[in-house]
């Protein structure tokens, strides 16, 4: 195949950035176009009756940002709170919001043909958070479908809180 046509082939191919996170020892990845900023791990105001893995919330700039700790909401292993937390600051249906990780990896570019669909864990595991897997640099990195997490009935409290954060 000549160079003119691979160079077609590469501008035709779809291309997303990942920005890749560690949670205890998987690698898991998101859609940067929803990453916001990326900060360390501050004191939360802990919101009454809330789930585990909701830890609170903070005050950004004069708005009230929920904030989930993903080791908890997926089960990962005890979380661990140090000057090396991290919270990445989301921007996801018009609402801004933190998920706690252990560290942040990188900044990874896919093709659309290197993402493999979720595999059926059966009732066990509820993969309908993952958007699908991918090989980088010999690791499988996890890609978290943050739309979906974020739409789940039992995050409603982060969309309750971020709406009344508005008033």
């Amino acid at each position: 195949m000549s160079e003119a046509a691979l160079q077609h082939i590469e501008n035709t191919t779809s291309h997303r950035e990942f920005l890749s996170f560690v949670l205890g020892e998987e690698h898991y990845a998101l859609d940067i176009t929803t990453v916001k900023e990326i900060r360390g791990y501050e004191q939360v105001t802990k919101i009454a009756n809330a789930p585990a893995f909701m830890k609170g919330v903070i005050n950004l700039r004069g708005d009230i940002v929920p904030i989930v700790d993903l080791r908890i909401k997926f089960n990962v292993g005890e979380p661990t709170y140090n000057e090396f937390t991290i919270v990445i600051m989301l921007h996801v249906h018009g609402r801004i919001m933190g998920i706690v990780v252990d560290g942040v990896s990188d900044v990874v570019r896919l093709a659309d043909d290197d993402i493999l669909p979720p595999p059926e864990f059966g009732v066990t595991f509820d993969s309908k958070y993952l958007h699908g897997l991918a090989d980088v640099d010999s690791t499988m990195v996890i890609l978290v479908n943050i739309e979906s997490l974020i739409a789940s009935n039992e995050l409603g409290l982060v969309e309750m809180t971020s709406q009344t954060s508005g008033e």
